[in-house]
């Protein structure tokens, strides 16, 4: 990300310190004149996974942003959860942040509540389309706030979530496996807010249909190209000093530490990795599992804890640095971070499902372990670390460069408003 588009999404995308100090109340203030009027489409993302050490959706709507600021003939209002209501905008975006409550135990999420604001938000925005991010509240929320005013709602299926209450129904209990239908029961029944959902994998296409959601539309994600780059290679002894990480073979995982990553099977299955190879392994983020996998971890010296990122810079200087990416969750719906890895000529290991594995397998830019097994990832880990990673890593790049710019990628979504929108 240039500096520029990094201002510009800094100004939008507001640091929750500074909501901290906000006195404004969205629900009675007269909200200011709509941006760029005359705009060709517009449309209003919402969503509850949005917070500063969150991953995946928070690159996207800030990419989306940076798409829409370039072009003149769109406009883009985001409603997201925040510590405070506020308001911030650019030329072409404007972002109202909601005063919601925290999600237990899913920190730094936010529950989005306020219907009476959004309902107001939508009346005065009007936009083309909504695009909703997240299941739970939110769906009825914009129903309610959209009601009788014409405008169509999409989902963007970011999460898989009937596979996070279980993974491998197929192997569950009976509660497990009665959670897995419900949630289910559940998506079928949100759906019927939806015109249209979009994936970004074959994985979370072939689920929904098999619930019998069928309006789905596969649009895999982007990468900044320019700033995730395998020349940054050159950096990368300075950098690992920087991280207190050796020279010898380091792996990591950067992103949200959650019961959903499936980080225990990672770090069950290092142990073997180091013993045979002396590789390090990095885990790079914060969340809610932090500190059960630190216990789990029990000292030893063969895992690193590195705080979240909030650097760019510096993130696309490590993701360079690093031999190897490892991604244990089998239930990604796409992953951004692997793709930013590869794109930084650094090759993944990831489990043999979902949408990362996709990635690993369309790209040749690495290997599959089998799902949830500590014994297998380690088999794999050590196979890759002593193969050629440097010409992995240049199928990675390559991979990348093909279909995974954020320009395509959002060419491709607003077609799909435009579908949608019928007009």
């Amino acid at each position: 990300m240039t500096a520029v588009a990094s201002t510009i999404a800094d100004a939008i995308f507001l640091p929750d310190a500074q909501l901290k100090t906000s006195r404004l109340d969205l629900s009675n203030l007269a909200l200011p004149p709509v941006l760029r009027p005359d705009a060709r489409r517009s449309v209003l993302d919402i969503t509850e996974f949005y917070g500063e050490t969150t991953g995946g959706i928070r690159t996207y709507l800030r990419q989306k942003a940076l798409y829409v600021e370039a072009h003149a003939d769109l406009r883009q209002v985001l409603v997201l959860p925040g510590p405070r209501d506020a308001l911030s905008q650019s030329d072409g975006v404007r972002c109202y942040r909601l005063e919601g409550p925290r999600v237990p135990t899913q920190d730094p999420y936010r529950f989005m509540l306020a219907t009476r604001t959004n309902r107001r938000i939508a009346q005065h925005e009007r936009p083309d389309i909504i695009e909703v991010g997240s299941p739970g509240f939110v769906p009825w929320i914009v129903r309610l706030a959209a009601r009788g005013l014409d405008i169509r709602a999409v989902a963007f299926y970011h999460s898989n979530f009937p596979r996070v209450f279980s993974p491998f129904p197929e192997r569950a209990n009976a509660f497990g496996r009665a959670m897995y239908d419900l949630a289910w029961r559940y998506a079928r029944v949100i759906d019927r807010n939806f015109a249209h959902t979009i994936v970004a994998s074959e994985f979370v296409a072939n689920d929904l249909r098999a619930a019998g959601i069928d309006r789905v539309t596969k649009i895999p994600l982007g990468v900044d190209l320019a700033h995730y780059h395998p020349s940054r290679r050159v950096r990368r002894r300075e950098v690992r000093a920087m991280y207190g990480l050796p020279e010898g073979p380091v792996a990591a995982f950067v992103g949200r530490f959650a019961q959903e990553k499936e980080l225990g099977v990672l770090l069950d299955g290092w142990r073997e990795v180091h013993r045979r190879t002396g590789a390090q392994i990095a885990l790079v983020g914060d969340g809610p599992m932090r500190a059960r996998l630190v216990a789990q971890a029990d000292g030893a010296p063969w895992v690193r804890f590195l705080p979240y990122e909030k650097d760019g810079e510096k993130l696309a200087d490590f993701f360079a640095s690093i031999d190897l990416f490892v991604a244990p969750s089998s239930n990604e719906t796409f992953g951004l971070a692997p793709l930013e890895a590869l794109a930084s000529g650094t090759p993944v290991l990831s489990a043999d499902r979902g949408g990362i594995s996709e990635q690993v397998e369309t790209s040749g830019a690495g290997a599959r372990f089998v799902s949830g097994e500590p014994r297998s990832l380690a088999e794999e880990a050590v196979r890759l670390l002593h193969s050629d990673l440097a010409a992995l890593g240049a199928k990675g790049r390559a991979y990348a460069e093909k279909d995974h710019s954020w320009e395509s990628v959002f060419d491709r979504i607003f077609a799909l408003y435009d579908s949608v929108a019928g007009r």
